[in-house]
């Protein structure tokens, strides 16, 4: 029986937008069919990049293109980046899949599925740069989701907390501003996707915040302590809000959490200014 891990790298590894795609899809099948093993000997590697197409140039964060909705340019300026966010959480999901291992089944199961809907969310935002006679990767792009990655390929704890739980989670408090924004210039074929996608990416934050409380648990450490201390660790100064509280209570926060992070974003903005 193939290793689900060594079908996950291949994923991974894998350039070619069209070749990623169709590899999720596969290895999914294959998975829930029974036909992929969930052992295997050889360790995990860090992966510096994931296969990537040669395009969307990526440069940092300042020099990716202004998302002004009143004009053509900047609607497609904020659905590419979108669709950038998807497509690195692709690679984000199947590196969950390929570099943490003995953990129980259903976290592969749930790790698989946000593959396959972060893949759908891709193709859907693609499609619509296309009938705006524009594609992914004609614009620049930054590369943050996936160094956030790299820097917490050492414990599945600190992935969890940070990559679904801070910088995923973002797009739960954004998106129904752009949504609002959108509906001001009457452009609903953006909107139906940005819908499936906030509804589908409450859930992916949720599977985040299952597999970090699970992991606290079994570490016997506090998970809102936890969490709160991760963040100042990693996010120290940067914490951006407001926050949608009653999306990120859907995706697993607690009270607790939603204060605590308030206070920091506060101590966020006084910094900054």
């Amino acid at each position: 029986m193939n290793s689900l891990f060594d079908a996950a790298e291949q994923c991974l590894s894998a350039c070619r937008i069209e070749e990623k795609l169709q590899l999720t899809q596969q290895i999914a099948l294959a998975w829930y069919q029974g036909c992929l093993s969930y052992t295997c000997s050889n360790e995990p590697q860090l992966i510096g990049e994931p296969g990537r197409p040669e395009k969307p140039l990526l440069v940092s964060p300042g020099e990716v293109p202004k998302r002004r909705l009143g004009t053509p340019s900047g609607l497609i300026a904020l659905i590419h980046a979108v669709a950038h966010i998807e497509f690195n959480a692709i690679n984000l999901a199947w590196d969950a899949v390929y570099r943490f291992r003995d953990l129980p089944q259903q976290y592969y199961s749930d790790w698989i599925r946000v593959a396959v809907e972060e893949s759908h969310h891709f193709e859907l935002l693609r499609g619509r740069l296309v009938e705006l006679d524009s594609d992914y990767g004609e614009l620049p792009a930054h590369n943050g989701l996936w160094e956030m990655a790299v820097r917490t390929a050492f414990d599945p704890m600190v992935r969890m907390a940070l990559v679904p739980r801070v910088l995923e989670a973002r797009g739960l408090d954004v998106t129904p501003g752009i949504i609002n924004r959108l509906r001001q210039i009457g452009d609903e074929k953006t909107i139906a996707i940005l819908e499936v996608i906030m509804r589908d990416e409450i859930g992916h934050v949720a599977i985040g915040s299952c597999w970090f409380k699970y992991i606290c648990a079994q570490r016997n450490v506090d998970p809102e302590q936890t969490f709160i201390q991760l963040i100042r660790k990693y996010f120290s100064g940067q914490l951006n809000g407001p926050f949608h509280h009653a999306a990120r209570r859907q995706a697993g926060f607690t009270e607790t959490e939603l204060a605590e992070m308030a206070c920091i974003e506060v101590s966020a903005t006084s910094v900054q200014q």
